[in-house]
């Protein structure tokens, strides 16, 4: 990338792994497509219009891809009218009863999450790999840590790298011997190690797309660190083509998440990306209180752009000169605003959230625009 554009700062360059590319539903996922942003509903399937209304907020949040469970034929009976009414492709979870994903794939899903090991014999298999061939579906076979076969955990006394990576590798077969490559692969844990460890093996292995994911990671707070530094690691090696962050919070959380995960990283650039300060005595307004208002009341813009909140003058003007928007805290209740790093304009307190808004929507719709206008004379 440096070599291209010498501009570009080599430290910040990730080189992604090769893998081939597949497609899940419209959203192509490996090769050079940007890495998609997945979640979960955690509402029941069979309740069509929970379901549905779930997928809405998550489509708001920015999901690429959103993941369904089907365990019952309820389930995959409301399918369809969830298929329908979805804007992005679903992903129907299958575990144990080949038959529902035999229905999942008929109702349209785009993709078949399933444990080849756990769908029975090979016939069974070659059933699930018919469906999804005739319906255009992808699969994705799902490796978990706390649920590996009996033999391999004779095989290796516990959950390892290799117990992982040996699992993924048989499941693989199974669907090659199908003669079926339309598929991804998952190697989660909750271990963050051992994720980390087994997918760096995997991606030297396969060539297929990864799905990464450090599973059961816990509770907001301490799931996306945990999984942050998990995910983090892989992405900035160049693993991973497909990304889930598993919370023990709402969906929309998981895809805001993944989002500043990748952004953090310069691998997805999607909405507001806000610098702002801890805040300290030195602060001219509450930075706390007024960045946590404008990142909900921000939440609506899609347009990738920059916006500092910096409480006082040691750093402000800085971070000022590298961001979109800057705002820097002053005395007597009157604070400097910068445009594109250059000191523009004050604004007081009872007037500072709503007018940022403004800006950050003002700003947002002239890059649309001059985006629209390159495109046009392209």
């Amino acid at each position: 990338m440096t070599a291209d554009n010498p501009s570009l700062r080599p430290w910040r360059d990730i080189e992604r792994r090769k893998s081939r590319q597949i497609m899940v539903g419209d959203v192509p996922v490996g090769g050079d497509a940007p890495i998609t942003v997945q979640t979960m509903t955690n509402t029941l399937t069979s309740d069509a219009k929970a379901t549905i209304d779930q997928i809405r907020r998550c489509e708001e949040a920015g999901a690429d891809l959103i993941r369904v469970s089907c365990p019952d034929v309820e389930s995959t009976a409301a399918l369809k009218q969830i298929v329908r009414a979805s804007r992005v492709p679903i992903i129907a979870d299958i575990h144990f009863h080949y038959k529902r994903a035999l229905e999942a794939a008929d109702a349209g899903a785009a993709c078949l999450r399933i444990n080849p090991g756990n769908i029975g014999s090979e016939a069974r298999v070659k059933e699930v790999v018919d469906a999804a061939k005739s319906n255009g579906c992808a699969i994705r076979i799902g490796v978990n840590g706390g649920s590996l076969e009996k033999d391999l955990l004779e095989k290796y006394g516990e959950p390892c790298p290799d117990a992982l990576v040996e699992s993924a590798l048989d499941h693989i077969k199974l669907l090659q011997d199908q003669d079926f490559h339309e598929y991804k692969v998952a190697v989660k844990a909750s271990d963050l190690f051992l994720a980390v460890a087994a997918y760096t093996q995997l991606a030297e292995a396969v060539d297929c797309p990864l799905h990464l994911g450090i599973t059961e990671a816990g509770g907001l707070i301490g799931g996306t660190v945990k999984s942050s530094i998990g995910m983090g690691n892989l992405l900035w090696s160049g693993i991973g083509d497909t990304i889930r962050v598993s919370l023990s919070a709402e969906p929309e959380e998981e895809v805001r998440v993944g989002y500043e995960m990748l952004k953090a990283l310069g691998l997805r650039t999607r909405g507001v990306r806000v610098v702002s300060c801890p805040s300290c005595a030195r602060q001219g307004f509450d930075v706390i209180r007024t960045v946590q208002t404008l990142e909900e009341r921000l939440q609506h813009i899609r347009t990738p752009l920059s916006l500092s909140i910096l409480g006082c003058v040691v750093n402000g003007p800085g971070e000022a000169r590298e961001t979109d928007i800057g705002i820097t805290g002053g005395g007597a209740g009157k604070h400097m605003v910068y445009l594109s790093g250059v000191t523009d304009h004050h604004v007081t307190d009872n007037d500072m959230v709503n007018h940022i808004v403004k800006l950050v929507e003002a700003k947002a719709a002239e890059i649309e625009a001059d985006t629209a206008q390159v495109e046009a004379a392209e």
